[in-house]
């Protein structure tokens, strides 16, 4: 009997306790589960092996956490989407382990387990006994690591070359009508194959040494990968030849043929090949790079009054910072002396500096122009933004979506299967070909072995997603998880939320009309005066209105509220009133002057009020949640892509109409509770759509997490970065646009890199065996199928790297900045 342990957030009572108890008895297989409410510890038995995704499953759907732990695993040795496949089966086997994600181009593993029940040590184990290498969990990949292997490459393709050319030059020329009788003259043919033979050795078992390395692990732990296809192709043509040499009468006539030059051709293409992926997958992870150099080494911090350079790992919370213009601010916080502009384009795409002063935010990373600042800490380490977009778009180029998932599962299953075509292919030929039978067998086998090794099929998603989110990253548009970018691309309809989203989510003074001849200046001096006793945030609105103008407000010596109509007060010897129609109306003022205007600002979406002298009516005002700049053009540019748009708010349907016309939206969905958003949204996902949702953070977090894309808007540091699986780093719809844009490309490249990788193998692995000699004479030579194997990679791998010179669309103002 097998038990597993699994810690439980959330129970606060013995009922708590028998309604997790009766969920984990319900799973397959589980014969007795007790649960501890003191250590909040579940122990659960097993029939057989501990299932632990079903028991966890089993703890959230009865609405507590399962206590889990996440690691991040370097893996060395991965070279095609059969190896991902091999990790992540080995992982999934090893105790306690709930979901397992291997990235090839990041060579990492992102492993979930329940601690206690599985740790790292055996997840490390499992991966080693399936051929590879864990690294210690956690660790950055290291540049110099990087280098060395890039450098290693090099020489080894130098090495190969080196031995190779001569190799060929002999090889051929033996061979070719005219340079024949040349070389026979020199040396008899055994003479030339052994020197073939010297010239081939170096470069299959000194410069070609990795393959073997691998691909015996491979074949040792029963899981053929790339590594071994290599390994058997290069050592079939190299020991044949050996044989051919040093027996030549074992073999039927004119089959004892040399082929050391295709052995070593075959090494030096796939190495040069190896090199060239190697510095193309560098330049795939340049934009985390770029994140990283952004990330200040050192601070010049004020404590005792003394100003001191420390390492940037030696701030902590409250200290003073100094940063003189044009250098990098080093940490998050508060500004509390000086005045300076701060260009923030690094998180937020934009490219017009932001005026800072005391108590505006400033965040690690950005460089201060033209003022000194300093200001006070309030995040270090990894709580900066920097160090959360930083993380973030990690996890978001780790995760895979569901194309991948499949074409890693193909991909799994490829190579055996390539293995068994290139059997019955040596078999066919050798049974019913012409003679030389066996050279045909041979040369076909080995050819079907180089051509199908399934290193572009790996290459195909996880290039793509590394290159587009780090490229909107760039842009300001940060993907949480990697899965949304193809997602969002075959979204239907989008569905905004009003406050916040549409608007600016705060109200201002959008009209002040004075009737009966009155003084604007006067009037909106007493009414603001009179608000600035009042916390609301229509009175707020009026104040900040009159103050944009410069106005002085004077005190008011008398003030009285009545709550749900207005106020009465009193102002430089005048009585103010200020409230709606109904407060007037109950104070005898006559409105019929201003009733049409009243209505028309009803219908743009603003909030009348009005405002009395001594008894005789002064002014009308307006206060609104008035439109972000761009909401309009955005909405309209969302329609020419082709998508459906909503807008859902738990405002009254008056307001919210009044808002959806002035962006051209027609379906609204009004006066909807908070709780009722997914709602929502599931009843339009119910109706067969697609479909994004865009809030303004934490408040609409269950319909951003209901969506199939959840789209928050951010502004600056206050980002809800937990609660979308896109994050649009400014408070500008029109990031929507280059976010659905991006993520249309990205989904773009990746169908292409697929028809291409999986279109490369199907079409040359019936010409490798053979299928175009009868009726053209032509047979593949496996030199050709090695470098055919490379530039399906490199292909990949330039493909998806086009996508760091993408550049969206505007759709808006007739600023065209895509290409």
């Amino acid at each position: 009997m097998a038990k597993l342990e699994l810690g439980i957030r959330g129970m606060t009572c013995a009922s708590c306790v028998g309604r997790v108890e009766r969920a984990l008895r319900k799973v397959p297989g589980v014969t007795g589960a007790q649960v501890n409410l003191a250590t909040e510890k579940a122990t659960v038995s097993f029939e057989d092996k501990p299932e632990a995704i079903s028991t966890v499953e089993a703890v959230r759907k009865t609405g507590y956490e399962p206590v889990l732990e996440r690691v991040e695993i370097p893996v060395l040795g991965m070279t095609c989407g059969a190896c991902v496949s091999r990790v992540e089966r080995a992982i999934d086997k090893s105790p306690g382990v709930v979901e397992a994600s291997v990235n090839l181009t990041t060579q990492k593993a992102f492993v979930t387990f329940i601690p206690g029940s599985g740790s790292v040590a055996e997840i490390q184990q499992a991966i080693r006994k399936a051929g590879y290498e864990p690294q210690e969990p956690g660790a950055r990949p290291d540049q110099s690591a990087a280098d060395d292997e890039g450098m290693e490459l090099r020489r080894n393709v130098i090495f190969a070359a080196i031995f190779t050319v001569p190799l060929v030059i002999i090889g051929m020329g033996k061979m070719l009508p005219g340079l024949d009788s040349f070389f026979g003259a020199l040396l008899h043919h055994r003479g030339w194959m052994a020197i073939e033979w010297l010239l081939a050795t170096p470069v299959l078992f000194y410069a070609g040494a990795r393959f073997f390395r691998s691909g015996f692990a491979e074949l040792r732990h029963a899981n053929p990968g790339m590594n071994s296809l290599v390994m058997i192709g290069s050592s079939a043509a190299y020991f044949y030849s050996v044989f051919a040499l040093a027996a030549p009468g074992i073999f039927p006539a004119g089959t004892a043929e040399s082929y050391f030059e295709a052995a070593g051709v075959i090494v030096t293409l796939i190495l040069l090949g190896r090199y060239f992926e190697h510095v193309a997958k560098g330049r795939t992870s340049e934009a985390i790079k770029k994140l990283l150099q952004l990330q200040a080494k050192t601070a010049r911090v004020i404590r005792g009054g003394q100003t001191l350079e420390l390492p940037v790992d030696s701030v902590v919370i409250d200290d003073r910072v100094l940063t003189r213009p044009g250098e990098r601010i080093a940490v998050d916080g508060v500004v509390e002396e000086g005045e300076s502009y701060v260009d923030e384009s690094m998180i937020s795409g934009e490219p017009v500096p932001v005026a800072k002063g005391k108590g505006s935010e400033v965040v690690g990373g950005t460089i201060n122009k033209n003022g000194a600042l300093t200001f006070r800490v309030t995040r270090i380490g990894g709580e900066t933004v920097l160090s959360r977009i930083i993380s973030m778009v990690e996890a978001a180029q780790a995760e895979k979506p569901p194309i991948q998932e499949l074409a890693d599962k193909v991909a799994g299953v490829f190579v055996p299967v390539v293995i068994l075509i290139a059997l019955l292919t040596f078999g066919i030929w050798y049974g019913f070909g012409p003679e030389p039978a066996l050279s045909f067998a041979f040369v076909t086998a080995v050819s079907v072995l180089l051509i199908a090794c399934p290193c572009a099929m790996g290459l195909a998603t996880p290039t793509a997603i590394m290159v587009g989110t780090g490229k909107g990253a760039e842009m300001g548009v940060l993907f949480r998880k990697g899965a949304a970018l193809e997602t969002l691309a075959r979204t239907e309809i989008v569905v905004l939320d009003k406050t916040g989203t549409l608007t600016r989510g705060r109200p201002e003074l959008t009209d002040f009309v004075v009737v009966n001849g009155m003084d604007e200046s006067a009037v909106l001096r007493w009414v603001a005066a009179v608000e600035a006793q009042s916390e609301h945030p229509i009175a707020e609105a009026i104040v900040a209105g009159a103050k944009s103008q410069a106005l002085e407000l004077p005190t008011v010596s008398r003030f009285q509220a009545e709550p749900g109509y207005g106020i009465e007060a009193e102002v430089e010897g005048r009585t103010l009133n200020v409230g709606a129609d109904r407060y007037m109306q109950q104070l005898g003022i006559d409105l019929s002057l201003v009733e049409d205007q009243a209505v028309a600002l009803a219908t743009q979406a603003k909030s009348p009020l009005y405002a009395a002298v001594d008894g005789q009516l002064a002014a009308v005002i307006a206060v609104a949640d008035p439109l972000k700049e761009g909401s309009s053009e955005a909405i309209s540019a969302l329609k020419q892509m082709g998508l459906r748009v909503a807008m859902l708010t738990g405002d009254n349907r008056a307001t919210a109409e009044a808002i959806a016309r002035q962006v051209g939206i027609e379906q609204v969905l009004a006066e909807v509770l908070p709780d009722q958003k997914a709602a929502e949204i599931k009843r339009l996902q119910q109706r067969g759509l697609r479909t994004a949702f865009v809030g303004d953070g934490i408040n609409d977090a269950p319909a951003l997490a209901q969506a199939d894309v959840g789209i928050a808007i951010g502004t600056g540091t206050d980002v809800a970065i937990e609660a979308g699986d896109i994050v649009l780093m400014r408070g500008d719809l029109r990031g929507i646009l280059e976010a659905i844009a991006l993520s249309r490309r990205t989904r773009k490249t990746i169908i292409g890199n697929f028809i291409w990788a999986y279109g490369y193998n199907v079409a040359l692995i019936p010409v490798a065996a053979g299928l175009l000699y009868p009726f053209t004479g032509f047979l593949l030579n496996p030199m050709l199928a090695a470098g055919a194997m490379s530039l399906s990679s490199l292909f990949v791998l330039t493909n998806s790297l086009r996508l760091r010179g993408f550049e969206p669309a505007a759709a808006f103002g007739g600023n065209q900045r895509a290409k």
